[in-house]
């Protein structure tokens, strides 16, 4: 996640930089070090900030498409995000199945996953 995407999500979010910093778990400056690039958003945060994005309560709740239909994906069965019924969460969940994020180490996953339709939906 770029500085701006971290900006847009917490844009979205409807949250003040102070805000937000409690929601992450981080202080006031490092959510002021990721907007002005000063520091690279670290995975567990981005993760979290993504979470807390498809979990917004919304006036008029968006249809979620999951990710094995979206990608008429033929390893389902197998996979955790199938199992645990969270085709919506598969970024979130390690194991999955993807022929792009199989085996991958997580920064290697959230890198194939950060221009997947599934997620890139979320900003």
């Amino acid at each position: 996640m770029d500085k701006n995407d971290f900006t847009k999500a917490r844009a979205k979010l409807g949250k003040t930089q102070k805000e937000l910093a409690g929601l992450l778990g981080v202080s006031l400056k490092a959510v002021q070090s990721y907007e002005q690039g000063w520091r690279p958003v670290p995975l567990h945060v981005e993760r979290q900030a993504y979470f807390l994005l498809i979990n917004q309560r919304q006036e008029k709740p968006q249809r979620r498409k999951d990710c094995w239909v979206r990608k008429k994906c033929e390893y389902k069965k197998v996979c955790p995000a199938w199992e645990f019924q969270a085709g919506h969460l598969c970024w979130f969940i390690n194991g999955t199945q993807c022929e792009c994020a199989a085996g991958k180490e997580w920064k290697d996953k959230m890198e194939v996953c950060r221009h997947c339709e599934v997620l890139s939906t979320l900003l």
